[in-house]
């Protein structure tokens, strides 16, 4: 079992397009992956960091590969500036221009839920820099074939907006996993932190606003695009996930040209804690299949 990381001691920040882009770093570079570095971008719920969602995965990952959690603008320590456009292009460019600033030309990206639509928008938007793919129920991806939209998740998400109360943030926390047990108090006081911190909901709002903005709403159907990807591609999806559900899978396993799909039983939205270990043996079993091409 590997050991735990402190947050600070990996805790790095660089400026971007004149913005703070606050991340994490882990790991060195390995065989595996075909020696690719590999970012993690993470999901857009109500106290999200890269931290939050991945920290407890860091060690592990970091084991094979140089491991890179990004805060995405909006969230965590990253400033929150207004967002242009659609967030899923807006989030890519300062996702990539910190990866310059890093010296990361080829690089894997491992996204969850709104990390997913970041993910696959550096996808199509830097095909050659973009190894594999890796989405945990991606945002703009998936699309629901049978559920009511909105879902239960986003419902509960929506409501804690409207009104941001301890309780509110319990109830869409609630709907993430499957083992209750994980809600626990410290984890809803720390994400309440964030959550109601000084431009957290500000930024929030935003954020939700490019996904229905007439204007803007259409570039973040990304299942739109998805016959445009052309690396491979790990679709992993818990089987209780409600916030996007299972049925969300199938346009985009149809459409991927090298697609596969992941589904881990008795699992909601968060794969990397609610199956931690299976999550990453099966990550990692897919991104050391990968093989760089000769120069």
């Amino acid at each position: 079992m590997t050991e735990p990381l402190a947050a600070d001691d990996v805790r790095r920040s660089a400026s971007v397009e004149g913005i703070s882009i606050n991340y994490y770093e882990s790991g060195s570079t390995t065989d595996a992956g075909g020696g690719l570095p590999l970012v993690m971008l993470h999901g857009g719920g109500p106290g999200a960091s890269s931290w939050s969602n991945f920290g407890s995965a860091l060690p592990g990952f970091a084991q094979d590969f140089r491991t890179i959690l990004i805060d995405q603008p909006g969230f965590g320590g990253s400033d929150k500036p207004p967002v242009e456009g659609n967030y899923y292009r807006h989030a890519a460019k300062y996702v990539i221009g910190l990866l310059d600033q890093l010296g990361i030309d080829r690089f894997h990206v491992l996204g969850n839920s709104l990390g997913g639509g970041t993910a696959m928008r550096l996808a199509l938007e830097h095909p050659k820099r973009v190894g594999r793919l890796v989405l945990m129920g991606p945002g703009g991806l998936s699309l629901n074939l049978f559920h009511a939209d909105p879902t239960e998740g986003v419902k509960r998400l929506m409501e804690f907006s409207a009104n941001p109360t301890r309780e509110a943030l319990r109830a869409f926390i609630s709907t993430m996993v499957v083992n209750q047990a994980l809600v626990t108090d410290e984890l809803v006081e720390e994400r309440f932190a964030d959550a109601t911190a000084p431009g957290s909901r500000e930024a929030m709002a935003s954020m939700g606003a490019s996904f229905w903005n007439p204007e803007t709403f259409e570039d973040g159907m990304l299942w739109r695009e998805a016959h445009r990807l052309r690396q491979h591609t790990l679709l992993t999806w818990g089987r209780e996930d409600r916030v996007n559900p299972l049925d969300g899978a199938m346009v985009a396993l149809k459409l991927i040209p090298k697609a596969q799909l992941h589904v881990f039983p008795n699992c909601g939205h968060w794969a990397q804690i609610e199956a931690a270990d299976e999550f990453r043996e099966v990550t990692v079993q897919f991104l050391n299949r990968h093989r760089e091409r000769a120069k």
